[in-house]
This record gives C-alpha cells, sequence and structure tokens, in this order.
C-alpha cells in the first residue's frame, strides 16, 4: 500500500472477465503518518481506508471488464461489515465479483481477508463514466503497470 499516494492495493493476483471475479493483494504499510493519529501508540488501519481498498479492488474489475474505456467511481456502499483490526505489516487478501451492472453503475460485492480470516465486507455500487480526458487514462494505465494488470486479458 501507498497512503500517501491513495493506493491501496499492492498487486493483481486474478483476474477472471468470464467469472467477473478479481483478487488483489495488500501489504499494511509498517510506518506511514496515517498511524500517527489512528491511534498514537497502538496503530490501526481505519476502517474507511479498508472500505477504499475493497472499492479499488472492484474498481479495477470494472475497468477490466470495459477494456479499460471507462473509470469507476465509488458511489454508495451498504452492508459494510467490519470484523477485526488491521495493523502494520499485515498482507490483507482482496475480492470482489460483480453482482449487477447496468444503467452505468456496477454492484458489487467485495470483501478482504488476513491470514484466512475475515476482516471487513461490502457492498459497493460503482458510477462507471468515460476517463475525461486522455491524461488520466494514460496515469492509470502506469498505475496498472505497476499493480500488475493483466492489459492482454482486456485485448479482444
Amino acid at each position: 500500500m501507498r497512503l500517501d499516494y491513495f493506493l491501496l492495493i499492492d498487486r493483481i493476483v486474478d483476474l477472471k472477465l468470464g467469472d467477473q471475479t478479481i483478487r488483489t493483494e495488500a501489504t499494511v504499510p509498517t510506518n506511514s503518518t496515517i498511524f500517527e493519529g489512528h491511534f498514537p501508540g497502538h496503530p490501526l488501519m481505519p476502517g474507511v481506508l479498508l472500505i477504499e481498498t475493497m472499492a479499488q479492488t472492484a474498481g479495477w474489475l470494472l475497468i477490466a471488464m470495459t477494456k479499460f474505456t471507462r473509470i469507476p467511481l465509488l458511489a454508495a456502499v451498504k452492508e459494510a461489515k467490519l470484523r477485526t483490526v488491521v495493523t502494520p505489516g499485515q498482507v490483507l487478501n482482496v475480492s470482489a465479483k460483480i453482482v449487477h451492472d447496468g444503467s452505468g453503475f456496477a454492484i458489487t460485492k467485495a470483501d478482504i481477508a488476513c491470514d484466512g480470516k475475515p476482516v471487513c465486507s461490502a457492498e459497493l455500487t460503482l458510477r462507471l463514466i468515460e476517463f475525461p480526458d486522455p491524461a488520466l487514462r494514460a496515469g492509470m494505465e502506469k498505475i496498472a503497470a505497476d499493480i500488475a494488470f493483466p492489459m492482454e486479458a482486456i485485448r479482444g
């Protein structure tokens, strides 16, 4: 994770377009300014950042499903459940699946596990819009390369 850049997943582990699923991995940094206030002497990953980690995972699935023609924006979070705390250094296994896609919105179910135990889950709605400019798409393509996004999966 690179919290200072708001890049919360480290790599894409698996992407299955036919199943409309994705798995990613993220290692919570051992040092980050976020932990100075959350909480001093007892650092915990903020729950909102866990939700954002799930949203970013779901977002990369949608980018793949649209063949990199649209960018997903988080529109709603439902049924969010935070089951346990996450501390620096833990490796998070994140997964997402599309449950509905249409009318410019997609609904996904996402979850995070650590050491095989559930950490959190949520139903996430994402709005899909066309990339507003080529510079944003180019920036996203650079991030895609950094997180091992399988570009060959979207080339038809």
